[in-house]
């Protein structure tokens, strides 16, 4: 039977949700190397909405669900609703989303909270010994919950507060991954890399997925 992975979802779009990228290039990762990925995100309002061109808020708001149903196809779970024993493992993409409406770190940095369905998942992970993979952004939320070894890449002030939350940065290139075999976590820094491809994203995120589902074996 094929693992079952859960991706947590943010929003659609890097400013104020998940990086589509970054999560199709998850989703075709997993679908390629035979596992089933399952969708969810958090229920809720999304911090802002940001205009994509202009790269400013936009007077309206949108539902952190329905708009992560766009990458899903329409095929998505609320977060409420699942637990670690519908998963061997979750995988949760970068874009700002991670930050902003799956924890308030875009906000307030090493002082942030994470959304408690979101702590509740990673913890029952962790408590279970299945494997939590993270790209881009998105391992802050390792490093606020669980103290993990983690990449972002290179940059200093991230790198400064996941230090400041009891985690540990280690450097990595744009398509290399950091395995923390103690907490069972995988990161890789994806898009946190300003010049990086949606090729060479891919190859991350691959190397990710590939690294969470040995784990599973």
């Amino acid at each position: 039977m094929a693992a079952k992975i859960g991706v947590i979802l943010s929003g659609c779009g890097v400013f104020d949700g998940t990086e589509i990228t970054e999560a199709v290039s998850v989703l075709i990762a997993i679908d390629k190397l035979g596992a089933q990925a399952i969708c969810v995100a958090p229920d809720v309002a999304q911090m802002h909405v940001v205009d994509h061109m202009a790269g400013t808020p936009m007077d309206e708001s949108r539902n952190v669900l329905a708009e992560s149903a766009r990458i899903a196809r329409g095929r998505i779970k609320g977060l409420a609703t699942v637990s670690a024993a519908d998963f061997d493992a979750v995988i949760f993409p970068g874009g700002f989303g991670a930050a902003k409406n799956l924890s308030d770190f875009a906000v307030k940095g090493a002082n942030c909270s994470v959304n408690p369905y979101v702590t509740r998942l990673i913890q029952q992970m962790h408590a279970a010994r299945k494997p939590i993979g993270f790209a881009c952004i998105a391992p802050v939320l390792a490093a606020k919950v669980l103290g993990a070894r983690v990449t972002i890449g290179n940059d200093p002030s991230t790198a400064d507060a996941i230090t400041r939350m009891g985690g540990t940065h280690e450097t990595a290139g744009l398509t290399d991954i950091v395995i923390d075999q103690a907490n069972r976590v995988v990161t890789t820094p994806c898009y946190m890399y300003d010049d990086s491809t949606p090729w060479q994203v891919y190859q991350g995120a691959e190397k990710m997925v590939a690294a969470v589902l040995k784990m599973i074996e």
